[in-house]
């Protein structure tokens, strides 16, 4: 059995060095390449205030996070979720750094999340993939024919099921129209081949058929 876990946060600001923080962590779990419904969501009180940019890139409210836990009310249940699955993450740099900020904050071991674990990065597949192109979330949902319109706005879980289901189709082998297209020509091909090799049978209209059809065109 293979599981997965795609992982996605939202934050106070972009720099944790700044002393930014983790406000939402959002985990979906994909098992032998299927979505199930075992999933991880967490909203965060980061005990300092968001930045008004990060607060217009995903609606998350100082008020909204006032009554939710601290970091380390959450750290061993999230670290009981992700276990040793490997990682798949959307610019895992970004979030693994934070989340070995808020571990280190906690006192537990930051490397618990990183080391030992294969993380799979899908902006570093998709770069490679596709040089010079957009990698965004969003453009990769629109390259892969991911339903994307309920992203109005950031938010861990909903990013973390839309990256799961680019990831499935990212990674199952064959996703090109070209593809498809030289699939459908073979079997037209074994199609064709199949009805010139079988013999030929006519079948010729009654007498009585015949006149019906000459009388038809007379009147």
């Amino acid at each position: 059995m293979e599981r997965l876990i795609v992982l996605d946060t939202e934050t106070t600001g972009l720099d944790v060095d700044d002393g930014h923080k983790v406000i939402e962590i959002g985990c979906v779990e994909i098992i032998d390449r299927n979505i199930t419904s075992n999933f991880f969501h967490e909203y965060i009180n980061p005990k300092r205030s968001v930045d008004e940019k990060a607060f217009e890139v995903h609606g998350i409210s100082n008020e909204h996070l006032a009554d939710k836990p601290i970091f380390s009310e959450i750290a061993d249940k999230l670290m009981d979720y992700v276990s040793d699955s490997a990682l798949i993450i959307h610019n895992a740099p970004f979030d693994i750094g934070f989340l070995r900020g808020e571990l280190s904050f906690s006192g537990k071991n930051p490397d618990d999340i990183s080391m030992e674990r294969e993380i799979l990065d899908t902006l570093k597949i998709a770069r490679k993939t596709f040089p010079g192109k957009r990698n965004s979330l969003d453009a990769l949902c629109s390259r892969y024919a991911v339903d994307n319109t309920d992203r109005n706005l950031h938010g861990a879980l909903l990013d973390a099921r839309l990256l799961a289901n680019v990831y499935l189709r990212m990674t199952q082998g064959q996703t090109s129209i070209e593809g498809l297209s030289q699939s459908v020509n073979k079997s037209d091909q074994d199609l064709t081949d199949n009805v010139h090799s079988r013999k030929r049978r006519v079948i010729y209209a009654t007498s009585e058929e015949t006149d019906s059809h000459l009388n038809y065109f007379k009147k």
